[in-house]
């Protein structure tokens, strides 16, 4: 029977050396998606022996806690009083014995935490999960961004640095680790710091913890400003083309990737009879109408590309 540890080193198919592995989770096996070899089979089913139909089904089955998770500062691993003045039958606690369920909370918040440092860290991991939820940032990035401002702690660069400033910082590099990426301006609209000051932090901690960060491109950008601007996928998928064919010649690099980007959306609005007006991209991109102005005039002659404008 294969282990766990044995099909997650196979990152190539042995026949076609193709790296698209697709994992089949009810027959068990790790199949090539190019040239169908099973690699593996009889692999382990990780998950629960038992099915659940509701999330009430689901509380009453389960015998375990949370996984452990990096956004709370003991990782999840120490008990948490509910809020709810009911017992483990749902039933509601009487009167007399509220007043000692409140003092039994509030001792049970305290020695959750037991230093200076670990009560900065519950802060900053607080402040992180806030600014990711008014994102609308999925939990690998927060995952991401609380392991970064760990690191950042180990090495003891908060000495010096707001907390806020460290904790922004960790999420728009998180942020460009996972691929989602937001600009810096997000980040400090959300943030209780300056865009320089993020910057300015980001430099230090992803020159201390030797983070290798790939630039952000102008692609990253296209799917979600085309979700914001409510535009079909075939102004998507030419605003893509109109990119991929600026990266082939060299127009998008020294460049603002949101500005390019807006600019290539811009362009396939008006090639697929789809207009969006540039203020109206601009607001969504976060740049001027001028920036958008000159990178679609620039984009549109040294591609080629006839258009007419209304505006």
């Amino acid at each position: 029977m294969a282990k766990k540890e044995d099909v997650e080193m196979i990152t190539a198919c042995p026949r076609c050396g193709s790296t698209e592995l697709i994992m089949d989770d009810k027959r068990g096996e790790l199949v090539c998606a190019k040239c169908g070899l099973v690699i593996e089979e009889n692999e382990i089913d990780q998950g629960p022996e038992w099915r659940a139909f509701d999330h009430e089904q689901s509380e009453k089955r389960v015998r375990v806690g949370a996984p452990s998770t990096y956004t709370i500062h003991d990782k999840g691993l120490s008990t948490d009083m509910d809020w709810r003045n009911k017992d483990s039958y749902g039933k509601s606690i009487p009167t007399r014995t509220r007043g000692q369920l409140y003092r039994l909370r509030k001792w049970q918040r305290r020695i959750r935490v037991k230093d200076a440092s670990e009560r900065n860290l519950a802060f900053a991991l607080t402040e992180l999960d806030r600014m990711a939820s008014k994102l609308l940032l999925p939990k690998q990035v927060r995952e991401a961004a609380a392991m970064i401002y760990r690191k950042a702690v180990e090495k003891n660069l908060i000495r010096g640095r707001s907390i806020e400033g460290v904790a922004a910082a960790s999420l728009y590099a998180a942020c460009r680790q996972c691929n989602i990426p937001r600009t810096l301006d997000e980040i400090a609209e959300v943030s209780k710091v300056d865009r320089k000051e993020i910057g300015r932090t980001y430099r230090f901690i992803a020159r201390e913890i030797n983070l290798k960060l790939m630039p952000t491109l102008p692609t990253d950008y296209v799917a979600r400003f085309c979700s914001e601007l409510k535009l079909d996928m075939d102004v998507q998928t030419k605003a893509m083309e109109i990119l991929e064919q600026a990266h082939e010649k060299g127009l998008t690099s020294g460049r603002g990737p949101t500005g390019v980007a807006a600019a290539a959306i811009y362009l396939a609005t008006i090639l697929c009879n789809n207009r969006r007006t540039q203020r109206s991209i601009a607001e969504v991109a976060g740049v001027t109408e001028v920036t958008i102005r000159n990178r679609y005039k620039e984009l549109a002659e040294k591609l080629g590309i006839e258009v007419e404008t209304e505006e």
